[in-house]
């Protein structure tokens, strides 16, 4: 088995030689072949040269998560569907285009956040066009998703203790160690499917989060149970957990349905870990510095979900 890192090494070291096959090309080679990708409407090579340049010049250069590259490219393929379906020059494209195609999202029920992650990733590929000297227009810049009627916090409601204390009975070893993970440890998905054991400190109860959201690295302490858990996996080298997101997701779906819990998706385990905190007498920096917010402001979504007042006062008139 590979040292732990050596994955993430390789993935990074292939991501730059891909960024690099592109951005060495002399600028008018670079322009030939993006001129060419977008008259075709080319899925292949529009990505790559997204790609290339969010490697290149983009905020988290080559940390760049795996998660956001591919959602990212699913959101440059979903444009370019709808470009295909409705004619639409990239090179040249009218002035409405961006926004009639986020009201094509918004019109087939996709949520407030789906149609956002779509904008930013139709707005990568608008800026790699420009990057590459193929077009010097943005079909989106002027374009803004439409506002979310829904507060945060009836957004994704986070999982009981009644509904996280009946999926920790019915999982197996090594999903109890992942539903911890996210409820406990209040790790994102992708964080704890990319976790190393030898991020893993048992004796210190420690776990070193890397390259988390904006390529952050976070230390996060470990409870009891989680700590119990992790002991019982046979496994003490490479990934925690491994694994793709969608077949996570698969069994996590599956594990709901045999528990009899609706199901909410692992990022409602993270939310129970917050909530968790906040009930039981943690302030908002000691939750924000667990779950690793960028902005305290994230986190007041927890208080609001933990206070009961104005239920209590309601009740008892």
């Amino acid at each position: 088995m590979p040292p732990p890192g050596t994955a993430l090494d390789l993935y990074r070291g292939d991501l730059v030689s891909r960024a690099s096959h592109l951005a060495t090309l002399h600028p008018e080679e670079l322009r030939r072949r993006a001129v060419e990708a977008a008259r075709n409407k080319d899925p292949a090579a529009l990505w790559a040269l997204t790609e290339a340049h969010l490697t290149t010049h983009g905020s988290s250069g080559a940390r760049v998560s795996p998660h956001t590259l591919r959602v990212y490219a699913e959101a440059v393929r979903s444009f370019l569907a709808h470009a295909t379906a409705n004619a639409v020059d990239l090179l040249r494209p009218g002035t409405s285009v961006g926004a009639l195609y986020l009201r094509h999202l918004e019109a087939e029920g996709k949520s407030p956040a789906t149609v956002r992650v779509k904008l930013a990733g139709a707005r990568a590929l608008y800026k790699a066009l420009r990057w590459a000297g193929a077009t010097k227009v943005d079909a989106f810049t002027d374009a803004r998703a439409g506002r979310d009627p829904t507060p945060a916090y009836d957004k994704r409601q986070p999982y009981t203790d009644e509904e996280a204390g009946q999926l920790l009975v019915a999982a197996d070893a090594r999903m109890r160690a992942l539903l911890l993970l996210c409820g406990h440890a209040g790790l994102r998905i992708a964080e704890a499917l990319a976790l190393e054991w030898a991020d893993v400190d048992l004796s210190a109860r420690v776990l070193t989060v890397r390259n988390g959201k904006g390529g952050k690295t976070r230390r996060v302490r470990v409870s009891r149970s989680l700590t119990e858990a992790l002991m019982a996996l046979e496994a003490w080298e490479g990934a925690v957990i491994g694994g793709g997101v969608d077949a996570a997701r698969e069994r996590l779906r599956r594990l709901c349905r045999r528990a009899g819990v609706d199901a909410k998706g692992f990022h409602a385990l993270r939310h129970y870990a917050g909530t968790r905190l906040m009930r039981e007498g943690r302030t908002l920096e000691d939750t924000a510095r667990h779950l690793g917010h960028a902005s305290i402001e994230t986190t007041r979504i927890y208080a609001k979900w933990v206070d009961s007042g104005l239920k209590d006062t309601l009740d008892s008139w």
